[in-house]
This record gives C-alpha cells, sequence and structure tokens, in this order.
C-alpha cells in the first residue's frame, strides 16, 4: 500500500485533534479519506508524542492488511509443485504435403507475413467457406486432445495432426509461417504459446495447449484448446477451466456495434477473481483468406478504438498465467515461456459476429 500523504488538521473546537489520512494511490483507502481523531488536553494540539503513538498504530494496520492480502491472494492461487524446467527435445524434418493440395501465400518464404491490414468479411460464400475450414480445425483439434497421454511425444502428435489435415484435402496453416517448422503448435506446461513439436514426452501432470490452424478452399480456420495430461493438480486443473471461462465470456460480448475492448474487460474481470494475470503480449486476430489481419483483439484491460461489424471474422485467444504475464522467448524465435517458469493455459475459437451476437465457427 502506497500513502500519498498525512495531513495534520488544527484542533475543533470540542478539543479533539485529527488526523486525516490521504492516499489518492492506496487500494484500500480508496473514496473518502479516513479520519482519526487523537485526544488531546482541552485545546491544545497533541503532543509529538501522541503523533508518535498514532503513526505506530498505523503503520501496524498498513502491515495487517499487507499480511491480510497475501493470505487472500495464496487462498485464490493454490501453491503449485515446481516441475523442472521444460527443455528442448530433437525436432524432426517437417513433414510433406502432397503437390495438390493448394498452399498459403506465405509458404517458401522465411520471412514473416506483415499483419494484413482489411478485415476479414467473408461474403455469404466465404462465410460458408470458412465453415467448412474452421469445422475441420476443430475436428482436428478433437481428434489430437484424445492422443495426450503420458509418454507420447509432441513430435507423434505433429505427425498425426498434419496427416489428418492434409488427408481432408487442406494445408496446415503454422507449416512454413515465417519459417515455423511444424505443422503444428505444442506449448505444454509454461510454454504460453507457440511451441515447436519435439522428442520430448508429455508427463503424468503436463498440461498442453495444442494450437491448430487449416487453410482449406482458400480460408483459414484456427482454433487452440490446453488439454490435462494424466494425474494434473487441482490448482492447474483450476487454471484450465477459468481460461475456458474467459474465452467464453469474451465470445458473450461481441456483437454487431460492440466496441473490442469490452473482451479485454470481460475477460480481466473473471481471471482477476482468481488471482490469475491475463498475458498482454499475444493477441487475438482477424481471420479468412489470410492468416492474420486487423483487428487485433487484446485480452486485458484496454481502451482499443472501434466496434465490431457484422460479418466479421476474428479469434479470440487468451492466456492465462498463475504467475508473471512477463515472457522470454527461446533461440528458435518461437517457443515462448513464462519469465518465472509459471503455468500458462490458452484456449482459442474463430468467431463471427451476427447482428445479435456471435457464431463460434470452431466447433465440431
Amino acid at each position: 500500500m502506497t500513502v500519498a500523504g498525512l495531513q495534520l488538521s488544527a484542533p475543533s473546537a470540542h478539543g479533539q485533534g485529527q488526523v486525516l489520512l490521504s492516499s489518492v494511490k492506496s487500494s484500500l483507502f480508496s473514496g473518502a479519506p479516513l479520519r482519526f481523531s487523537l485526544p488531546t488536553s482541552g485545546r491544545e494540539p497533541f503532543t509529538r508524542k501522541q503523533l508518535v503513538v498514532f503513526a505506530r498504530r498505523l503503520s501496524g494496520l498498513e502491515e495487517a492488511m499487507r499480511i491480510k492480502r497475501e493470505r487472500e491472494s495464496q487462498q485464490l492461487t493454490p501453491k503449485v509443485k515446481r516441475r523442472p524446467p521444460l527443455r528442448r527435445g530433437r525436432v524432426s524434418p517437417e513433414l510433406p504435403v502432397p503437390d495438390h493440395i493448394p498452399r498459403p501465400p506465405y509458404v517458401g518464404s522465411s520471412e514473416l507475413p506483415e499483419i494484413a491490414s482489411e478485415l476479414q468479411i467473408p461474403g455469404s460464400q466465404g462465410i460458408a467457406d470458412m465453415r467448412a475450414a474452421c469445422e475441420l480445425a476443430a475436428r482436428v483439434l478433437d481428434s489430437a486432445g484424445k492422443l495426450v497421454r503420458p509418454s507420447i511425444t509432441t513430435n507423434e502428435i505433429d505427425k498425426a495432426v498434419h496427416q489428418m489435415i492434409i488427408d481432408a484435402g487442406a494445408y496446415p496453416s503454422p507449416l512454413g509461417y515465417g519459417g515455423f517448422p511444424k505443422s503444428v503448435c505444442t506449448s505444454v506446461n509454461e510454454c504460453m504459446c507457440h511451441g515447436i513439436p519435439d522428442s520430448r514426452q508429455l508427463q503424468s501432470g503436463d498440461i498442453i495447449n495444442i494450437d491448430v490452424t487449416v487453410y482449406l478452399n482458400g480460408y483459414h480456420g484456427d482454433t487452440s484448446k490446453t488439454f490435462l495430461c494424466g494425474d494434473v493438480s487441482d490448482a492447474i486443473k483450476q487454471l484450465v477451466k477459468v481460461t475456458e471461462e474467459c474465452l467464453e465470456r469474451g465470445i458473450a460480448v461481441c456483437k454487431d456495434g460492440a466496441s473490442f475492448k469490452k473482451i479485454g474487460k470481460r475477460i480481466s474481470e473473471h481471471a482477476e477473481k482468481y488471482g490469475y494475470g491475463v498475458v498482454e503480449r499475444f493477441v487475438g486476430h482477424g481471420v479468412g483468406t489470410v492468416f492474420h489481419s486487423e483487428p487485433l483483439i487484446l485480452h486485458h484491460r484496454n481502451d482499443q478504438s472501434g466496434c465490431m461489424v457484422e460479418g466479421q471474422t476474428f479469434t479470440i485467444e487468451p492466456i492465462l498465467t498463475m504467475g508473471s504475464i512477463e515472457c522470454k522467448t527461446w533461440p528458435d524465435n518461437w517457443t515462448t515461456l513464462t519469465a518465472d517458469g509459471s503455468p500458462a493455459a490458452q484456449f482459442e475459437h474463430t468467431i463471427l459476429i451476427t447482428r445479435t451476437g456471435a457464431e463460434i465457427l470452431t466447433i465440431c
């Protein structure tokens, strides 16, 4: 708690000196200032000794409130047994895609594409194609989640996802995007996002986000979900559950004419109830004929301008952490972890804005 200043008033006519505590920065003492009365002898102001006694009492109050806040925070976010830090396994070569399957335009270049400025508003035929792409992405994600178990490697998950996508005549959108070497993102434990599948075996107690995007009939469908592996602690189960609830609450405020900043407000309100952090660095985005476009969807509290438009398609994909929202990225320039090693979870849907709400496209 920060105390801005301590103001002493003159003695009152009733012989009571008053101490006025004003603290515009204090989360505890918000609103009207608190007043404390100190006894004085007649009309004489209180003594230095009395002020010192009062200051000590005030200091004790501050310390008590600090301890109370710490205890409440610990109750909101149960302690999690620290797991060994995530280590890079062996990354196998990228998998081939049959020549007859159409590729997105960025394939073949190692340069990261610019975020497109145009909004993704597919139109009636485009929406039908978007639904097909998103439904395929959802089916692939559901199947990939059923593979999650102790001892399986994320390389094996990537191989299965790749095969399902090309069997459907689609292209795995992450493959070759800015040089990304795999067909799916697999982010384990403290990995916030963009994990590259490798030879590491999943362990009982792990969580893993699987992020699937497919390119079908000229449109991208993008979705992700965090899955539990084996015997996961109750504390981490709660993190995963609340993250999915945050996604649902963000979608619930969407409709034609709604402001984008409502999404971050609603997500933050729910996350804060449990003491979780909302990652600010990674955002949702427009999606359609291009993989990433405006608008960028902020998941934290913000003053983002602009309103949603009927027929528009974009993703919402909040990441919540049990600790720091700061991050660090491995030398591969993709794998991004929480700075303090705390667990992180993410969920994502592609949605279509309607006149009265939002349709979730990535369902099967």
